[in-house]
């Protein structure tokens, strides 16, 4: 009897703190906003930053007023009509203390999976979609697409799951629908202007490059993800064991990705690609969701394998060959690996494994493959009828995308009145907003507070009339050379030099790089450009001092152009012509 009672009371304290873990992987779930906001700024370009914000954060905010009003019902009710669709009865309002009781931790979860399925499409469709469109097609999203199908998967009423469909934690209901929603909207919406080169017959001769802005604010939304993933995969764990096991699966199958794309990429490449590396990681996420709890560590391994080339072989399809412009990869990640990912259980499920699934490898029974893959078509083939119809509204009505104008000018101020997302940095002048610092007027003789005393100022016509002649000499060379270079025109007797970086190339065109497998054009490199004027410092002496230091017989040694100056005024003296080029006595 004691012992009963022990065991009970464990069992109890057992619930209750995965109850507790339940509601903390929801908070993790949520954060991965921050992560999928993170990587698809990183990925596109800074003129649109505030704008993909602004998208991040409203999905979350709609798919929630959705969720209450309906979403939540069609998926979770009680009232289930013929394993297909929940009925509407708005307990959350009506009996809010009854709500609670039962759905309340079942809310909040599902909730943030329906936003993590709304901002998926966020990315394919980035830099060219109307705010409003949006807003209205994420809506729809969280409202009806998905809790629908979820309700299939995860109403115990469902009836792909009473079929014995499995997907643990949505590699078919979150990412495969996301990954479908965002295709369709990519096809139908367009490429982004300058994406592809056409003919005068409308084929595409070129594809182009589009980087994005900052890749370090991608590889943190990379991170932010992963992170959240352990929450995203595991929260549903109801044992140690099994919660142990997810979190292996979880991080070998990325782990194994990311290697993978790294030596893939590197091989087809000439170099491993950094956002695709990015991309692999998402991907074998992606891969291990349905199955993270049915497969064992060389399952997890050879998903991680798959996903690693499967994403780069999607995201290049699509841009070289169907011409889809996605500008994050986010149908290979979501799409092609949410369906490799739920086809991965019924073939790689492991008996053993704490769901105890018989998958094909391990046991040669074709049942849970062959449910799994009539999951998978019915989950693609209703988030495609229902997003084409919305889309189709949407274009025809209030309009789908923004106008050549808006493109080219950045949605951030278009849409937003958002001048810049990173204000700091845009090259405008500073306004001091009113206040009491007014500027030094000079006039008339030099004041006494300047350092020189000048006793005569040489106006442009006098300075002309002498023997003196000012030069320009304007060295563009490799930006490894600058110090050397730097340091040999100071002993020559040069007081003063401009230093710039600037990209271009020559006649060989730069060297051909790739982003995401497409070579960048144009092809420009680094480089330092020194610009000097002299008088005093022979002209010949400055180009030969050059020469002898950048000279290394290679191509890409540099160039040193010279001109002719008309006159050099020194502004705090206000010394004209030689004067104004000599060091302070």
């Amino acid at each position: 009897m004691e012992s009963e009672l022990i065991s009970m009371v464990t069992q109890a304290a057992s619930d209750q703190v995965f109850a507790v873990w339940f509601l903390i992987g929801a908070a993790l779930v949520f954060f991965m906003q921050a992560g999928f906001a993170m990587v698809e700024t990183g990925f596109t370009r800074a003129k649109n930053a505030g704008n993909i914000i602004m998208k991040n954060l409203m999905d979350f905010c709609i798919g929630t007023v959705m969720f209450i009003f309906l979403g939540f019902a069609l998926m979770m009710s009680e009232d289930y009509l013929f394993g297909f669709i929940g009925v509407p009865n708005l307990n959350i309002f009506s009996d809010f203390g009854g709500f609670i009781a039962e759905n309340a931790s079942s809310f909040v979860f599902n909730l943030v999976f329906c936003a993590t399925a709304a901002t998926i499409v966020s990315g394919a469709m980035a830099e060219r979609t109307k705010f409003l469109a949006y807003c209205i097609y994420s809506g729809v999203i969280s409202l009806v697409v998905y809790p629908i199908e979820a309700g299939w998967i995860w109403n115990s009423q469902g009836w792909l799951v009473n079929l014995g469909f499995h997907d643990f934690a949505g590699s078919a209901a979150i990412h495969t629908v996301g990954g479908t929603a965002a295709l369709i909207g990519a096809a139908i919406l367009g490429p982004r202007i300058g994406k592809y080169k056409r003919d005068k017959d409308g084929k595409v001769v070129k594809v182009n490059a589009i980087p994005g802005h900052a890749i370090t604010i991608g590889a943190l939304g990379c991170f932010i993800l992963w992170f959240g993933w352990y929450g995203f995969n595991g929260a549903a764990a109801t044992s140690i064991p099994e919660l142990g096991s997810i979190f292996l699966t979880t991080t070998i199958a990325p782990a194994v990705a990311t290697v993978t794309c790294m030596i893939y990429t590197w091989i087809k490449n000439g170099k491993p690609d950094v956002s695709m590396c990015l991309n692999a990681s998402l991907a074998g996420l992606v891969g291990i969701t349905a199955g993270c709890d049915a497969l064992d560590a060389l399952g997890s391994l050879i998903v991680g394998v798959v996903s690693g080339i499967l994403v780069v072989v999607v995201v290049e399809t699509l841009d070289l060959k169907l011409h889809i412009d996605d500008p994050v990869g986010a149908v290979g990640v979501h799409f092609a690996n949410g369906i490799w990912g739920t086809i991965a259980v019924g073939l790689l499920a492991n008996p053993d494994a704490p769901a105890g699934l018989r998958g094909l490898f391990y046991t040669g029974d074709f049942t849970l493959i062959g449910v799994q893959l009539l999951g998978i078509l019915s989950i693609v083939a209703w988030t495609t009828v229902t997003m084409i119809i919305t889309f189709f509204v949407i274009k025809k009505t209030v309009g789908l995308r923004a106008s050549q104008d808006e493109e080219i000018t950045g949605l951030d101020i278009t849409e937003h009145g958002l001048p810049s997302s990173y204000a700091d940095f845009a090259m405008v002048p500073h306004d001091n907003y009113g206040t009491d610092i007014a500027p030094v007027v000079v006039s008339g003789d030099v004041p006494v507070s300047e350092a020189v005393t000048v006793q005569k100022m040489p106006t442009f016509s006098e300075e002309r009339t002498g023997n003196n002649k000012f030069t320009k000499i304007e060295i563009i060379c490799k930006e490894r050379m600058l110090e050397a270079l730097k340091t040999s025109l100071m002993d020559i007797g040069i007081t003063g030099m401009t230093v710039s970086h600037v990209m271009g190339c020559g006649v060989q065109k730069g060297k051909p790089e790739y982003y995401r497998g497409v070579e960048l054009e144009p092809s420009l490199l680094p480089k330092i450009q020194i610009d000097i004027v002299v008088a005093k410092v022979p002209v010949r002496q400055v180009i030969e001092t050059a020469k002898k230091v950048l000279y290394t017989g290679h191509i890409g040694d540099g160039k040193i152009f010279v001109y002719d100056v008309e006159n050099v005024v020194k502004v705090r003296t206000g010394e004209e012509g030689y004067d104004a080029l000599q060091d302070v006595e």
